[in-house]
């Protein structure tokens, strides 16, 4: 595992940077919406300053098999009212569909058991909730990395979209997104796996995504799609996720 630890003068250098850049920072490709207020421009800026921080893509600590949570909590939709969710977890997912399309070479489709046979990665991990609270996990997936490899991204691509099959209460399924950068850290996986067993319902059955450079509600659960987009400004509301658009939560949550 990758030990790097940051100096006091890389992070001061880099924060410095990121200032003096704050005009190519608003501009950056990467940020999904429109600048609205003060919050979005320091959101921006932290964002140019993540960038440099973590281009070498440092992996988070990953802890022992004696520290897992085995009763691993959660929050928000613990249980999809969905009929075709529910049709789903009925059958075990034996006619479950995993997709990934959008601005790649060859669109995937994986049956549950398809895609646990894809290169298995494991890692043990702290998931960090921004309700207070905190639990280690033992994750199994797949890397994203590997998936969209496969698939062939388009040079115009910029965002990975997560689509999930959780209705909420306004009607709109939950969904959300990260940028190429973050899709292609070794630990961002798609995880079918908790503890040594198929993700619980609770917690996400059959696939959510592990991100592990960021908080919680960007750990979408219940995906079904993920879609490859160069621009987000034309999905929902625009700002790359249910909890940006209906609670203006900051796109990136970076720890």
């Amino acid at each position: 595992m990758d030990k790097r630890r940051f100096k006091r003068r890389e992070i001061l250098h880099a924060a410095l940077v990121g200032a003096g850049m704050g005009g190519v920072a608003l501009a950056c490709y990467r940020y999904p919406a429109s600048i609205r207020n003060l919050y979005d421009v320091a959101d921006a800026l932290n964002y140019g300053v993540h960038d440099l921080l973590l281009r070498g893509q440092p992996l988070v600590r990953e802890y022992s098999l004696a520290e897992r949570t085995l009763d691993f909590p959660t929050s928000g939709v613990t249980s999809p009212r969905d009929e075709n969710y529910q049709r789903h977890l009925a059958s075990n997912f034996a006619d479950w569909t995993f997709t990934l399309d959008g601005l790649v070479d060859r669109p995937l489709s994986f049956t549950l058991p398809e895609l646990q046979n894809q290169p298995a990665q494991t890692q043990i991990t702290l998931h960090t909730c921004d309700e207070g609270w905190s639990a280690i996990g033992e994750w199994t997936g797949v890397r994203l990395s590997h998936l969209l490899s496969l698939a062939g991204v388009k040079p115009e691509a910029r965002y990975v979209v997560f689509h999930c099959m959780d209705t909420q209460s306004n009607g709109v399924p939950y969904y959300e997104s990260i940028d190429l950068f973050a899709a292609s850290h070794p630990q961002t996986i798609l995880a079918y796996g908790l503890n040594g067993r198929p993700i619980p319902e609770k917690n996400g059955a059959p696939l959510r995504l592990r991100i592990e450079t960021q908080i919680g509600y960007k750990h979408a659960k219940y995906v079904e799609r993920v879609e490859v987009v160069d621009s987000l400004q034309s999905i929902y509301e625009g700002r790359g996720g249910w909890w940006e658009d209906v609670n203006e939560a900051i796109w990136y949550a970076g720890l």
